[in-house]
């Protein structure tokens, strides 16, 4: 019974020390994903950092690529009538990026968001009768 308790106990402390996250983290967190479902307003700007000039500045509900190469960039925004547009763009030593939040968003920083797709879960089969 000592065994079964003691292994209840650590249970439930590595249980509640993983959890343990930040407000600001868990707020950064929450923003990324609104972010990543086109919910944020963003204006990204492209810097020449030797000729002090904006290259490019995209605005929208954009989310940037979250697997891209170290010198390249993608970034999709949401247009009207549920249609997407994707922007590749190539980064070098001298031309950055940054990324501002145009408007807050209300996302919470006591609770995780959970995205779930069942799109993604179930997949599309098509299905042809040779007839």
């Amino acid at each position: 019974m000592k065994k079964f308790l003691l292994i209840v106990m650590l249970v439930v402390l590595v249980l509640s020390v993983a959890g343990c996250a930040t407000e600001a983290d868990l707020a950064s967190q929450n923003m990324s994903k609104a972010a990543d479902e086109f919910e944020v307003p963003r204006r990204i700007i492209f810097y020449n950092g030797i000729t002090d000039t904006y290259m490019l500045t995209i605005e929208g509900l954009c989310s940037l690529g979250n697997y891209d190469d170290a010198d390249e960039l993608t970034v999709t925004c949401k247009v009207e009538d549920g249609m997407y547009v994707k922007h590749f763009l190539g980064l070098s030593d001298n031309v950055t990026f940054f990324v501002e939040q145009l408007d807050p968003v209300p996302v919470s920083a006591y609770r995780y968001k959970t995205v779930f797709r069942p799109s993604v879960v179930i997949p599309d089969i098509d299905v042809e009768l040779g007839w």
